[in-house]
């Protein structure tokens, strides 16, 4: 049975149970805790925390899933992947226990000719919660050990286990509750008999059923936390692994050997010339090979680029871990253009978004290659360097520190690094390597976490957001009468807070919106009873709460009347620039081409910045091209309506969706002049683009691999600018004295003859400097076997200090000679030593001489063995400096 028909039994079954199909959310899903969607409830979650109210009561679905915690074990086990497919079925407070079990039973064991899957129940095997691990549970969860039994799996194939197995909760405060898995007996030829807890491997899990009856308000560790109480209402949350699912109905022995996989290991089989099964290093590389393919392209799929934080540097490490495995396979050519098509034809049909997405896709794909590939050359050289130093330094370990600046900046995984330092007799330190890497991975996740002008700890929003959500008003009104229903203070509910205090402050209704999608958090004032309060931020810390960041200038107590005032010429500006954003999104999509889709953005009264995927950095002509097309669009003053509709049908009139953004069932279309520009957008705006006035491009950037960044200034702040560049352009004509069609050739000509005049001085310098080296070679000294030329030739430096340095050295031809000079300006010295080969030949290295000079001038430096140079801040010392390296010349003998 082929994967997609396995997912579609699993969604027929549970929709002929009365649970509504819900599209799986992208692994992007905007979740401030997480970098990927990891688990088939994520897109549930606030719905089984009770923060949302569920639009079903029961609900089933596919969802796409991303973890890398594991990718070390990717290819070396049957059960480790990045990517994968959740199949799940959810009950919010509806149907629980017994029916839970009785569905997966009958969907698991029904024949596969009436739309089960076919296993045989007696390749069945069960856990549940067992007996002495919960306090609430004293006998174990019996009550799932019964409804087992009564379906029909036998007791010995029934077994308990701690909370550690058996026991599911999401790592912080919110809902939890023992759990159930289903395994199946793949047969002896696995490993040991005895279930699930005697071989995991042999007994291969498939569906984990988790019963939702607890709120947890503290939790430590997976068997460790703190219970409330029980929720106000009992939850299904199941996942089923579809990848698992499918390699035991196809028969294979590992997830990657299935049909939606195991077609590029053929691919990288007939690249490498090596044959899958012939030899256990090359079957992992090739696995690897397969899984990070198909990860890699669902990951740009939904709007991921590779770059070096956070999501794109998980895409950019498995990329590069495809090249490098590929290249220890033995080839050398670029493989990401030939194996992600392969990828791209096996998931399409479930995915289609694949397709729509795929000119931007493998345009990325192809970059990142072509970088990895120079950067290895670097990295390689950079490798070979350190471990030079560390036998150097007679060390056979090379440092953790050196691994991670490897890792960090040259993309180098640490497998790359652990086997090259292999090949030539070293070992790696890991542990300081793996600190550094925990240190890197803590301060990304404090990053994803912080929410401005919020607490990272949701509690208190989550339980005002369960009183109900915060009406929107301000799309009609900009002043409302309204009632506090909420305070947060330091994290905490609150009652009241005295003044003088910066509270969070949640309105019955509100006309303020909240920072989203890309536009900046409106501004005002709360009047309150005898005094007003200044909105300094506006936040949804859960969805559809706002929270009202403000200063108290009086007591403020839950209940008390307020007017809820916004700044109207704030928001007016608000709305032009958010505009002006879908106006640039336009005209990129219309100029640059379809690939350039929104990567991100952000507006204010009077600027923008619009992110978007290209390669390639745009013209001056193209620039000034957008920019017109823009103003064109103002000009023509298109009207800016928006449209409520289901999201199936925005999409299907192609309006632009933000990856990662999580849309309700029917979503807001904001257009301009009909099919120029569609977009889902709940942002505020202006009637018509005749309304924003004036559209200024300042300039365009790269923000990492694939991504280019545009910012532009809006109304009068555009016009400002401009007339602040018209100013500075009338006075350069007036100190030029030319007009303003004649300034740039002017100014290339004064350009022209400044370079001119620096090359003329810089010979100038040059001929100076060699006449000082003659007078120099006329002092040579003895310095034990080793002739030293010595001196001192300020306010010269840089390149004509090296010049110097090589013609003395020159000079001394077969002579076992040195030369030190230092130069540089007051303050500032510079120290160069030049060593021939006879010298080195005796001992004498430029670097080790320059070491012990450099203390007398307060400098450091380095370099090879024949020439190095450095840098101090104390030239009283340079004579010093000189007498060390002939006494350290003498000392060589």
């Amino acid at each position: 049975m082929r994967t997609a028909e396995i997912g579609q039994r699993f969604l027929d079954f549970f929709e002929s149970k009365g649970h509504a199909v819900v599209p799986s959310a992208s692994l992007l899903y905007n979740d401030p805790t997480l970098l990927f969607v990891n688990a088939g409830m994520v897109p549930f979650k606030h719905y089984l925390m009770g923060v949302e109210p569920a639009p079903w009561k029961r609900a089933t679905s596919i969802q796409k899933c991303v973890r890398t915690l594991d990718i070390e074990e990717v290819g070396k086990t049957t059960r480790h992947g990045t990517f994968f497919q959740m199949l799940g079925n959810f009950s919010f407070g509806d149907y629980f226990k017994k029916e839970a079990i009785a569905f997966a039973w009958e969907l698991v064991t029904s024949p596969q000719s009436e739309g089960g899957f076919g296993f045989d129940p007696a390749s069945i095997w069960v856990t549940v919660l067992g007996p002495g691990f919960h306090p609430d549970y004293p006998q174990g969860d019996t009550e799932a050990r019964q409804t087992w039994l009564k379906v029909g799996v036998p007791a010995d194939h029934i077994q308990g286990r701690s909370l550690n197995d058996n026991y599911w909760h999401m790592g912080i405060p919110g809902p939890g509750g023992p759990c159930s898995e289903i395994y199946i007996d793949r047969g002896p030829e696995y490993g040991r008999d005895g279930g699930p807890e005697a071989d995991e491997d042999r007994y291969l899990e498939i569906w984990n059923l988790v019963f939702e009856t607890e709120d947890l308000s503290k939790v430590r560790a997976k068997d460790d936390f703190d219970i409330a109480g029980p929720l106000k209402s009992l939850n299904i949350d199941t996942g089923a692994g579809l990848e698992r699912i499918a390699l035991l109905l196809q028969g294979v022995d590992n997830m990657y050997e299935i049909d939606q996989v195991f077609p590029v290991i053929t691919r990288a089989a007939e690249l490498s010339g090596r044959r899958y099964g012939a030899d256990h290093e090359d079957d992992v590389r090739m696995r690897v090979v397969a899984d990070h393919v198909r990860s890699a392209l669902m990951l740009m799929t939904d709007g991921v680029t590779p770059g070096n934080e956070a999501r794109g540097y998980v895409l950019r490490r498995l990329l590069r871990r495809v090249v490098r495995a590929m290249k220890l396979l033995g080839v050398d050519e670029p493989v990401l253009p030939t194996l992600l098509p392969v990828s791209r034809d096996l998931m399409c049909h479930t995915f289609p978004d694949i397709l729509v997405q795929w000119d931007r896709v493998i345009e990325a794909a192809t970059a990142e290659e072509e970088t990895f590939r120079r950067t290895l050359s670097a990295g390689t050289t950079m490798l070979d360097t350190a471990v030079a130093q560390t036998r150097a330094a007679g060390s056979t370990t090379l440092s953790g520190q050196k691994a991670f600046q490897l890792h960090d900046t040259y993309g180098f995984p640490i497998d790359l690094t652990l086997e090259m330092a292999a090949e030539q007799g070293l070992s790696v330190d890991r542990e300081t390597f793996t600190t550094l890497m925990a240190e890197q991975r803590q301060r990304a996740k404090a990053d994803a976490r912080a929410k401005k002008g919020l607490t990272t700890d949701t509690e208190a929003y989550t339980q005002l957001r369960s009183q109900g959500e915060t009406p929107f008003l301000g799309y009609t009104e900009l002043s409302v009468p309204t009632t506090v229903t909420g305070i947060v203070s330091d994290g905490r509910s609150v009652t009241s807070a005295p003044s003088g205090s910066v509270v969070e402050v949640v309105l019955a209704e509100t006309p303020f919106y909240a920072e989203m999608g890309g536009q900046d958090s409106d501004t005002g004032l709360i009047h309150a009873s005898g005094f007003d309060l200044e909105v300094l931020d506006v936040q949804r810390p859960v969805p559809g709460l706002v929270v009202h960041k403000v200063r108290l200038d009086g007591d403020l107590a839950v209940g008390d009347a307020v007017d809820a005032e916004v700044d109207a010429a704030n928001r007016f500006g608000a709305c032009q620039a958010h505009t002006a954003t879908h106006v640039i999104h336009a005209a990129l999509r219309e100029l640059v081409g379809p690939t350039a889709t929104q990567a991100g953005s952000y507006n204010k009264p009077g600027y923008l910045r619009f992110d978007f995927s290209s390669r390639e950095a745009m013209s001056a002509e193209l620039r000034k091209e957008i920019e017109e097309r823009c103003n064109q669009a103002i000009h023509d003053d298109f009207a800016v309506t928006d449209t409520q509709m289901p999201l199936d049908q925005a999409k299907a009139m192609g309006a632009m969706a933000m990856f990662g953004e999580k849309y309700p069932p029917i979503v807001r279309m904001v257009e301009l002049n009909g099919p120029w520009s569609r977009e889902l957008c709940g942002g505020t705006h202006v009637a018509s683009t005749g309304r924003i006035g004036l559209l200024n491009l300042l300039g365009e950037q790269s923000i990492g691999s694939g991504t280019r960044r545009v910012e532009a200034l809006v109304s009068t702040d555009a016009f400002h600018q401009m007339a602040a560049e018209r100013t500075l352009v009338n006075e350069l004509t007036g100190i030029l004295k030319v007009q303003p069609d004649q300034l740039t050739d002017r100014v290339a000509k004064l350009v022209s003859e400044l370079k001119d005049a620096d090359r003329k001085l810089a010979a100038a310098r040059a001929r100076e400097a060699m006449g000082t080296a003659e007078s120099l070679l006329a002092q040579v000294a003895p310095a034990g076997s080793f002739d030293l030329v010595a001196g001192q030739l300020p306010g010269i430096g840089g390149a004509d200090l090296r010049n110097v340095a090589s013609e003395l050295r020159s000079r001394l031809g077969d002579r076992p000679g040195v030369v030190a000079l230092i130069g540089g300006q007051p303050g500032h010295p510079a120290i160069i030593v030049a060593t021939t080969s006879t010298a080195r030949a005796q001992g004498a290295k430029a670097g080790a001489l320059l070491r012990a000079a450099v203390a007398p001038i307060s400098g450091r430096g380095g370099g090879k063995d024949d020439m190095a140079q450095g840098a101090g801040t104390d030239s009283t010392g340079a004579d010093a400096a000189l007498g060390l390296v002939a006494s350290e010349l003498s000392s060589l003998g």
